[in-house]
């Protein structure tokens, strides 16, 4: 029976940690619903909202997203199979990545997906070859991945007017006219940019958009291509930290309709696209391990746990000059005053290297083996940005809570699965 006061649906902690063991990832899909609606209300009809599978690309996950009405934006074979699978389909399903196999290529040109993001000018030539040998009765369509030349600012991860592997700067862009001109199994509906990721402020998103938008109208008429689409990317952040402030939703949402509206004007016909991620799904995960050990060194307490950074490396605060926690609690002892604050304990996992640090120095009621610690906001980039094979743990199980049920969407590796891809041969 459920517990009304419980997180998850009215699932406890201690209840999932019992049937699924520990440590897992647990997810709510009321939590990614909010976080959909939140960022869906307001916006302008012809804004789509395109789940970047990278945040997290469990299937169920994505299928959930996509009964939200997302798209799907992929980087990886695997990704779009992924995709598919969980029922987007191909027409609402986007292309990107710097580096494409000509196997990528090929399927999407099968699949037939709304459109490839070209991210240079001799990944445009391949593809037209490609799509010419795929036997299309229709010219794939693609979008342009620009590099434009003004600066971004107010992101943890600036991606514009800077060299960078991604895209192809505006200017070679507009020197191209005679290569556009001769594709013949492509099609060049778009413009696609992203200039950064875990925007806090919504100034600089509103202003990236603006630019993007300049940008494609100049490219347009400069190449006499069509705006079908614009996918002005995202990248709106997450407050991680304390001394972080959530992102203004609302005020995000009115300054992208104000410049489409504008953009719109002299191209009615145009759809855009809003990439999310993180954004979408952070809030709905938490990370739960079982404290083993409970030590003293040096002055110092460590809480040594059954999972670590080798499950969620985003916890180490890698890209940080300052190594700052994740939201850290205790989660089958909630409300209990009377326990004493023992203060600070440094959470760790099992691994055999001192960057196996979950939270340094956090502020914690008295720990015991035995409890449960979760990581919050753990719904983005935990397995799948973590070397989960390290030392042979393998990835942790996955748990999507769901109307007051608890379904197991990925199973623990165990050692049989680390080790069937490997050939034993005799010496």
């Amino acid at each position: 029976m459920t517990d009304p006061q419980a997180p998850y649906g009215g699932i406890s902690f201690a209840a999932l940690a019992k049937e699924f063991g520990t440590p897992l990832f647990v997810y709510d899909t009321e939590v990614v619903a909010a976080s959909y609606r939140r960022l869906r209300t307001g916006l302008q009809p012809s804004v789509d909202i395109f789940y970047s599978l990278k945040a997290n690309p469990n299937i169920s996950v994505c299928a959930f997203l996509r009964s939200l009405g997302a798209g799907a934006e992929v980087s990886s074979e695997t990704e779009l199979v992924t995709a598919l699978r969980a029922g987007f389909a191909p027409e609402d399903i986007v292309f990107l990545g710097p580096g494409k196999r000509d196997a990528e290529l090929e399927a999407c040109v099968r699949a037939g997906v709304r459109a490839v993001v070209c991210e240079s000018l001799g990944e445009l030539r391949r593809l037209d070859e490609i799509a010419a040998r795929g036997g299309r009765t229709a010219p794939l369509p693609v979008l342009l991945r620009i590099n434009p030349a003004f600066p971004t600012a107010g992101s943890g991860l600036a991606m514009g007017g800077k060299p960078r592997q991604f895209g192809i700067d505006t200017e070679a862009l507009l020197r191209a006219r005679d290569l556009l001109a001769g594709l013949r199994s492509v099609r060049v509906t778009g413009v696609h940019a992203y200039l950064g990721t875990r925007y806090l402020q919504t100034e600089p998103i509103i202003r990236n958009t603006v630019g993007i938008l300049t940008e494609a109208a100049r490219i347009a008429r400069a190449l006499d291509v069509p705006l079908d689409t614009v996918d002005f990317g995202g990248g709106i952040g997450v407050a991680y930290f304390d001394s972080e402030k959530a992102p203004d939703i609302g005020a995000i949402v009115e300054g992208v309709n104000a410049a489409v509206d504008t953009f719109a004007q002299d191209h009615p016909r145009c759809r855009f696209i809003m990439e999310a991620g993180r954004c979408l799904t952070a809030a709905s995960g938490t990370y739960v391990v079982r404290v083993l050990d409970v030590k003293e060194s040096m002055g110092e307490w460590f809480a040594i746990a059954d999972g670590g950074t080798h499950h969620h490396m985003a916890a180490v605060g890698l890209g940080s000059f300052v190594r700052r926690n994740f939201p850290i609690q205790v989660l089958d002892r909630a409300g209990r005053p009377d326990l004493p604050n023992a203060g600070q304990y440094t959470v760790t996992g099992p691994l055999c290297t001192p960057h196996d640090v979950l939270g340094k120095r956090v502020a914690l009621p008295a720990v015991r083996p035995g409890d449960l610690l979760g990581v919050g906001l753990s719904g983005a980039y935990g397995p799948t940005a973590s070397p989960g094979h390290f030392l042979g743990h393998g990835y942790p199980a996955e748990v999507l809570v769901h109307s007051g049920q608890a379904h197991l969407v990925r199973r623990r590796d165990t050692a049989e699965d680390l080790l069937s891809p490997q050939r034993l041969v005799e010496l």
